[in-house]
């Protein structure tokens, strides 16, 4: 027979504090998102207050700064680092000047003085062409209408008689006043706006080449009647049906080709976004270095004089909550900071033959490799890499971008997928134009090489680097790269 019982276990399991909440969360935050919340926060708590030009950076106010390993593991870490050294590892007592510091008052207008001012949409662009056109103010109505029915593609949405009716009460007329005023708005630019359809799109571009171009009246035919058949590739019913030698229908099909099918889409219709490097590689006398953005790190610190005004008694519950709050987000700040340095270093330490000689000496690496190295979880380093990036003398990659997959090599060695899409990349570059490799081809070279690849994955990475077919290649008489 059953009977109840007490019974006692001893345990461990990993409790998700507020503290670590936010490590992990300010830990995965992209530098500028990172900035944003420090804003926000220097609004709500009344504990932090940022760091001026000029003001000392020492004592308490460096506590996010202070590293909490010992100091025999710090010296034992940097004895470790051989030829990758870090530059400025205490980030809170970084200095930065009048033009680096993120966290002046006038961060907003510096923001603003960065932004593309010239970014406008196709709309602005194709309205500012219209006030320049001197039209009379009902057709200036009527174009205006048609603007406002252009899609960022350039195509005309509506038809001319939903156009017509839009414009009342202020202005009656007809569907073919309507598109009579559409013809002047179709010669505005860019080549190709205000077309009803792909068809008139490419003739609207065609018509502006110098009439005696060999292959135009070919080439408008095509357009008018017989882009189905070129899409379908039915090469040799269309040149029946035109009646075109061999020359002509290639002439024409050159000129079909180089018309661009979305042309509202070549003017620009926002300001470009900018990255923003979290990291900086250098090439020392000593080897590489790698040093943290200083303009990207969070120059904020305590505010002594509420945090010294504090009593014990329950009326300042408060602002004690909001003082263990900052001192949580400094600590957040510091184990971001310092876990960042540590991920890129040891990215830097794998990866120095691609510093040195480009991508197809890449390193296979996964995130195994460097949470191995640094002793973290698998799931803090896809955190730290996930919208970070580094400036190195070959660009600015992603963090992400260092690591791949990787095939195993007839001597036991791996070749990085990065790696073999550059050698891909360089053996269709450098192909003859007249005999372009086939991927099985492709895939024999380099096995030549010691990297056994099937046809099948070279053909992969092809498609993935937008490198056409050797048949589209042979036909066109050169790489697409």
């Amino acid at each position: 027979m059953l009977k109840p019982s007490l019974q006692l276990k001893l345990g461990q399991q990993l409790t998700m504090t507020p503290q670590l909440q936010q490590a992990i969360r300010l830990l995965q935050l992209p530098a500028l998102e990172l900035q944003a919340h420090i804003r926000e926060l220097l609004e709500t708590n009344v504990m932090l207050e940022p760091v001026e030009d000029g003001e000392s950076d020492s004592g308490e106010a460096l506590e996010a700064g202070e590293s909490s390993a010992p100091a025999e593991e710090r010296a034992e870490a940097a004895e470790s680092r051989e030829s990758v050294e870090v530059l400025e590892d205490d980030w809170g007592g970084q200095s930065t000047g009048p033009a680096e510091s993120p966290w002046s008052g006038d961060d907003l207008d510096r923001v603003q003085e960065f932004a593309d001012a010239s970014g406008q949409s196709l709309q602005d662009y194709l309205l500012w062409q219209l006030e320049l056109a001197r039209l009379e103010p009902r057709e200036l109505a009527i174009a205006r209408a048609i603007v406002d029915a252009i899609n960022d593609d350039g195509y005309v949405t509506e038809s001319m008689e939903e156009i017509a009716e839009t414009l009342k009460p202020e202005v009656h007329c007809t569907a073919s006043e309507v598109a009579s005023v559409l013809g002047g708005v179709q010669a505005l630019d860019p080549p190709g706006i205000g077309a009803r359809g792909i068809g008139e799109c490419i003739e609207l571009q065609l018509r502006q080449l110098d009439p005696d171009t060999p292959g135009l009246a070919t080439a408008l035919e095509i357009a008018r009647r017989h882009l189905e058949r070129l899409a379908c590739r039915e090469l040799s019913a269309l040149k029946r049906e035109l009646h075109a030698s061999d020359e002509e229908l290639t002439e024409a099909l050159a000129l079909v080709r180089s018309c661009h099918p979305r042309p509202g889409s070549t003017v620009s219709t926002g300001a470009p976004e900018y990255v923003v490097p979290d990291v900086f590689v250098r090439r020392t006398e000593h080897g590489w270095s790698v040093e943290i953005n200083s303009a990207t790190l969070p120059r904020i610190r305590l505010n002594h004089s509420y945090a010294s005004m504090l009593g014990r008694s329950a009326s300042h519950a408060t602002l004690r909550a909001q003082l263990q709050e900052a001192r949580w987000l400094l600590k957040s700040l510091e184990i971001r900071h310092e876990t960042l340095i540590k991920v890129a270093r040891s990215i830097v330490e794998r990866q120095v033959a691609f510093l040195e000689h480009g991508e197809e000496h890449m390193r296979p690496m996964i995130l195994k490799d460097i949470a191995e190295a640094i002793g973290m979880h698998e799931s803090t380093i896809s955190r730290v890499t996930s919208g970070k990036y580094m400036h190195t003398p070959r660009g600015v990659f992603e963090l992400r971008y260092f690591f791949s997959s990787q095939i195993e090599g007839a001597d036991g060695s791996g070749t990085s997928s990065t790696a073999i899409r550059a050698k891909i990349r360089k053996l269709v570059k450098d192909e003859d134009p007249l005999a372009p490799l086939s991927d099985g081809r492709i895939a024999a070279l380099l096995s030549a090489e010691g990297i056994p690849v099937a046809r099948r994955t070279v053909a992969k990475y092809r498609e993935a680097m937008s490198i056409p077919a050797s048949s589209e290649r042979k036909r066109s008489g050169s790489a697409q790269m």
